[in-house]
């Protein structure tokens, strides 16, 4: 059986080699080949002993070669596939996503109060690729929003795995990809539900306890049967279940500060004018530092 592939793709910035970095990782976690992507619709067809100083590619030769040589350093022995494409990026991207097990992209904030900024290939590759699409973040940046004095919500301390289910249908893929995720890591995973209280639970001196603890009861009942196969399946991986009764986007970004990889769901189907990631996903792209799994489902 031929090894999986792993794609990353790079444009030359610092986050793109973050990201080579991190799909380095995984692909040697795996033992699978690693693909250095970069697409340039520009990219000229050249004879094989064309003259370096007529070489119109070198300037995209030049980073995949870069992220090569950075991602050997640390895995001299992985495999590695070096691929110039002459296509927009988007289209190269979208078809590695379906040749893939995961295709992954680096992102960029310009301060830690400011909101990823991704490039405008990027997040129509997340909202429309075949497979998970992981999200990188360059060295150096902000960690995730903490949860502020007072608030409720669980701390899970030490690194692990945290994966937000909606519960509203099925989401096979995605529990898949974060217990995988969690067992190839050795780490624990966290399954996050968020659960707007209803209205009748709010009163005039603030929320009605009894209808709260109803409501989590409820949801964690839920959320208990729906992770309960994934961890028959995957009994060395220890699982903590975290419900809140907040919206399902500040349910998971409070939540995430710690965590390794933060695992994501995408409706395949959506209306015709409805965007593309849901208000989960779209949160968790802006305001989640670690890195982001956003993985497509039915």
């Amino acid at each position: 059986m031929e090894p999986e592939l792993i794609t990353v793709g790079l444009d030359g910035s610092p986050e793109s080699l973050a990201a080579a970095q991190w799909a380095a990782d995984e692909a040697d976690r795996r033992q699978a080949v690693l693909r250095l992507l970069h697409a340039w619709i520009l990219l000229a067809a050249e004879a094989p002993d064309t003259p370096p100083d007529r070489d119109q590619n070198a300037g995209a030769r030049q980073i995949v070669n870069q992220a090569a040589q950075e991602v050997r350093e640390r895995h001299p022995h992985l495999q590695i596939m070096e691929d110039l494409v002459g296509s927009e990026a988007e289209s190269a991207l979208l078809l590695a996503s379906s040749e893939s097990r995961m295709v992954v992209l680096g992102s960029r904030a310009l301060a830690p109060w400011e909101s990823y900024v991704l490039g405008d290939a990027s997040l129509d590759v997340v909202g429309r690729a075949e497979g998970p699409v992981v999200l990188v973040r360059g060295k150096g940046r902000a960690e995730s929003p903490r949860p502020e004095a007072g608030d409720s919500t669980p701390q899970v301390p030490g690194p692990r795995i945290v994966v937000g289910v909606s519960l509203n249908g099925p989401c096979e893929p995605l529990l898949a990809f974060a217990f995988d995720a969690a067992a190839s890591r050795g780490l624990p995973l966290e399954a996050v539900h968020g659960r707007a209280l209803p209205v009748h639970a709010y009163v005039p001196w603030g929320i009605e306890p009894e209808v709260a603890e109803e409501v989590t009861k409820e949801a964690e009942s839920e959320l208990r049967e729906t992770v309960r196969p994934w961890q028959e399946r995957f009994p060395d991986v220890p699982v903590q279940l975290t419900v809140l009764p907040e919206s399902p986007t500040r349910a998971v970004v409070q939540t995430v500060a710690g965590a390794e990889l933060l695992a994501v769901g995408r409706r395949r189907h959506r209306p015709l004018l409805a965007p593309r990631v849901g208000p989960v996903a779209h949160a968790a792209i802006h305001h989640v530092t670690c890195p982001v799994a956003v993985v497509p489902h039915d």
